[in-house]
């Protein structure tokens, strides 16, 4: 359900069923990503709050961010740490999810850490981004030469 009011000056929005955990800007300030633990993140108008696009995944959202570059949004969450039951990695969940941010469909994964990803940034230029999570680490990532060559087909 859309709650969409004004309250004193301030614009309120309600698109999400759960806690959202992040909320980021796009570089040129026309966007925000929202990341929630409802499995969700959703792309919004910052001037009119206007939901555009929705990005759905099996797992809690905890960081979101606009990619400077290309129409890509980067997710990063997981399942709690502590309803982790096996010692297996991936029965968390725990890689950063590349989603196409005019077709809302998945593109690719990115693994490396031991623990939900807490919070995603990419680099002003877009040739790299951050992750930090869980288990402690913060990770610089450089994009590779297929990451500039990927079209996507539609």
């Amino acid at each position: 359900a859309v709650v969409s009011r004004r309250v004193r000056g301030f614009k309120t929005v309600h698109e999400h069923d759960h806690l959202i955990k992040d909320l980021q800007l796009s570089k040129d300030r026309t966007m925000l990503v929202t990341a929630s633990k409802d499995t969700t993140s959703k792309l919004f108008d910052a001037k009119d709050f206007k939901l555009l696009k929705s990005f759905k995944t099996d797992r809690p959202v905890n960081s979101a961010a606009i990619s400077p570059l290309k129409h890509h949004i980067l997710l990063g969450g997981g399942q709690e740490a502590m309803e982790v039951t096996t010692s297996h990695t991936k029965s968390g969940k725990f890689e950063a999810r590349f989603f196409h941010l005019i077709f809302e469909e998945e593109i690719g994964r990115v693994k490396g850490h031991f623990g939900p990803i807490n919070t995603l940034a990419f680099h002003p230029s877009g040739k790299q981004y951050s992750s930090g999570a869980e288990d402690g680490y913060v990770r610089i990532h450089d994009f590779d030469q297929s990451y500039y060559d990927f079209e996507y087909d539609f």
